[in-house]
């Protein structure tokens, strides 16, 4: 049965495959807790793990999870510590199995749930037969027509597995591709015996899953205005305090590094997101309706979230192997920079017999260098050339042996950062959907008993209304300086797919109004000249003072396939930042200096 409370402290401790082990110790031994999640997967780390259990048939989970739980789990039982992870990846039961074998070793007999049902990879044909498309979001292309044979096919499944199986008294839920909003959703559901249409609360709760589901990017993580922040390296995990009407304080545990604020929260809020519904399978969440308020020190309130029913479709997460790549980093030094990169590119495609060998070849140089620089690294640019082919070996040991059969013949200078004899396989990402009456999920412990999971009440989405798309722009009586965006506003960007957000966010109403104003799609293509010819859209999130950009394609086939140096889009933000705009000098830092502004024009 649900716990009686007034709050339910959920905390997380990982954000990704990888992230701080020493985490989940951390979370379960600094502070009181409910609930513990964990975050272990993405588009990429579907792959990843595949290519895992290509080597070893039992695995396709992440590993770090036991060892954690090896730490902690006594402790966890004691004081009766929920754990929910979605570290089963591709094989929860797998998991699930070891982690009870795990919890034998130490003396222990924990109850431990897994769930099943998102898997639809040899459900494809038969869904295609029923007039399933696997059409490719934002495409149309269908699956078929692609030609492509999927490796991985797991549908997004929501919380109301997590919530039968806290019900059913599971001390720990392994899940597979649940949404990461689902870890926190779950939890809240059982606890405070929410209904599937108990709309409001659950859009509370994704909001709460969103804010800390990656960790310390809820407590001054890779945060613009990180130089205002408590000095150290060492950040306390978040924390959610949730109510049972849907609102929740994020916190820390107390004593810990970082800071929650709300502009650490909104940074995390405008992170990976598209436009103001945020689709999770139990529920539309309006983050257009979220009001962040300071309730204390480390401690900031989320009221407010207003939901929809939740939609009738499930977005699938396909990968099929995309063939094979490598890489050569020419460094080019000093004078004619230009002149050298293109006669290095010249001598290249002799070398590999032309300049249609390859499937693909990518081009890019990378200008770091200064004119009469005061150093030879400062004199420095980079030419990067990425080739892709299904041909292993030509883009493997003929693409390095071309490579370093002209290292003599070519410009002067030259001499190569990196090449590799070996090509590597990549991955593509195929987003899709199907209807979600098409999904069977259970909940399945290991003492043997199987749960079936109903499905909410679904309706087909339609947009919200949105205000307007922007205001009158600045008039020519404002008095400006030539300056950084980034002195009066924050951003976060990230990858969705093959697609970048980046959400800005301003510190004051005056300097929103002037964003809201200035930064509209056609000012973010000037200032982003790689988005020509891409599409750019705009959402505006007035409560948060924030406004939200996806470039569409930017970042082309997803993180796993795409050539460009920054693949997540994770600096890109901080680029848009650092760009020079015309701001008006009554919002900028009290004493900025006059002459900080750069020679040249400033964008449009």
């Amino acid at each position: 049965m649900a716990a009686t409370r007034d709050i339910l402290r959920i905390g997380n401790c990982s954000g990704y495959y990888g992230d701080r082990f020493s985490a989940a110790r951390e979370m379960v031994e600094d502070g009181p807790l409910d609930v513990l999640t964990g975050d272990y997967l993405a588009e990429l780390t579907m792959l990843i793990l595949w290519k895992t259990r290509q080597r070893n048939a039992s695995g396709g989970y992440a590993t770090t999870f036991l060892a954690q739980m090896e730490q902690i789990l006594g402790t966890c039982l004691d004081r009766n510590i929920k754990v929910v992870t979605n570290a089963g990846g591709l094989n929860p039961g797998g998991l699930a199995a070891e982690l009870g074998r795990v919890a034998e070793k130490l003396g222990l007999n924990p109850s431990i749930a897994h769930i099943e049902g998102d898997d639809l990879l040899d459900r494809i044909p038969d869904l295609q037969k029923r007039g399933h498309p696997f059409d490719h979001l934002g495409t149309g292309e269908s699956l078929a027509d692609a030609g492509v044979e999927p490796v991985t096919a797991n549908a997004y499944l929501g919380a109301w597995g997590i919530t039968e199986a806290l019900r059913a008294d599971a001390d720990i839920v392994v899940c597979p591709r649940v949404t990461d909003a689902s870890l926190v959703v779950g939890p809240a559901a059982w606890a405070f015996d929410w209904q599937r249409d108990d709309w409001d609360r659950l859009a509370g709760a994704v909001v709460a899953g969103h804010i800390i589901e990656c960790g310390p990017q809820a407590t001054g993580g890779n945060y613009a205005f990180f130089t205002e922040l408590p000095t150290t390296a060492h950040l306390g995990y978040p924390l959610v305090e949730v109510a049972a009407d849907g609102s929740c304080v994020v916190t820390k545990h107390p004593g810990t590094g970082g800071a929650v604020t709300v502009d650490t929260v909104t940074a995390q809020i405008v992170y990976e997101i598209q436009t103001p519904d945020y689709l999770n399978p139990d529920v539309v969440a309006r983050f257009d309706s979220i009001t962040l308020s300071d309730d204390g020190p480390d401690r900031v309130r989320v009221s407010g979230v207003r939901g929809r029913p939740a939609p009738d479709t499930a977005k699938v997460c396909l990968n099929y192997e995309g063939g094979y790549r490598n890489s050569a980093t020419f460094v080019v030094t000093g004078l004619d920079i230009e002149a050298k990169a293109d006669f290095a590119v010249r001598c290249l495609t002799d070398a590999v017999g032309g300049a249609e060998t390859f499937a693909e070849t990518d081009i890019r140089l990378i200008r770091t260098d200064k004119e009469n620089a005061s150093s030879n690294f400062e004199a420095q640019a980079r030419l990067r050339i990425t080739v892709k082919d299904q041909d292993e070996h030509k883009v493997g040991r003929r693409f390095f042996k071309a490579v370093a059969e002209f290292g003599l013949g070519s410009y002067p200078g030259m001499y190569l950062e990196q090449c590799d004899r070996v090509a590597s396989s990549y991955g593509v990402y195929w987003p899709a959907s199907v209807p979600v009456d098409v999904l069977d999920q259970r909940v399945v412990f290991q003492d043997g008993r199987k749960l079936d999971v109903a499905l909410p009440p679904v309706r087909s989405y339609q947009p919200s209304e949105t205000g307007p798309a922007a205001g009158q722009p600045i008039t020519d009586t404002d008095e400006t300086i030539t300056a950084p965006l980034g002195l009066i506003v924050g951003a976060r960007s990230g990858d969705k797919g093959g697609d970048a957000n980046i959400g800005f966010w301003a510190r004051s109403d005056e300097a929103y109004a002037w964003m809201r104003s200035y930064l509209d799609s056609e000012r973010l293509h000037d200032l982003l000249p790689e988005a020509a010819g891409l599409d750019i859209d705009r959402y505006e999130l007035p409560r948060l003072r924030a406004i939200n950009f996806v470039v569409r394609g930017l970042l082309g086939d997803g993180v796993a396939a795409t050539t460009r140096p920054d693949p997540q889009a994770k600096g890109l933000g901080e680029y848009l930042r650092s760009r020079f705009v015309e701001i008006p000098r009554a919002l900028l830092p009290e004493g900025y200096a006059l002459d900080a502004a750069p020679k040249e024009e400033p964008a449009r």
